[in-house]
């Protein structure tokens, strides 16, 4: 990742999350379930490698090639890194959501 200061600032907010839930909780079991979920969170979101998830949602399932890749994309500081694409967000969407809602229902009860 070139610039880590989304990973940094994650973090931190990450913390701050997992603290919040110990001061209500009381409870050392949903801070580590808090830090787990957290880590999978950050990393489904910033650790992909978005040349291969910027192509078609069909094209997923098959490699990548060096035509595909182009001769800039290693070094692109203005690479827009998240591109719109309606099918992969509802797919992050659900997964995420789904995923919240189970942390939630196990810090709330």
């Amino acid at each position: 990742m070139a610039n880590d200061a989304a990973l940094r600032s994650s973090l931190v907010w990450l913390a701050v999350v997992i603290a919040v839930v110990g001061v209500c909780t009381y409870s050392f079991k949903k801070m580590m379930v808090t830090y787990f979920v957290g880590m999978l969170g950050i990393a489904g979101v910033l650790l992909p490698d978005w040349e291969y998830f910027d192509r078609d949602v069909s094209l997923w399932c098959q490699p990548i090639t060096v035509d595909e890749i182009g001769p800039n994309a290693v070094q692109r500081p203005d690479s827009h890194r998240f591109r719109f694409y309606p099918i992969r967000t509802m797919i992050y969407a659900t997964i995420y959501g789904f995923g919240l809602y189970k942390w939630w229902r196990y810090i709330t009860y």
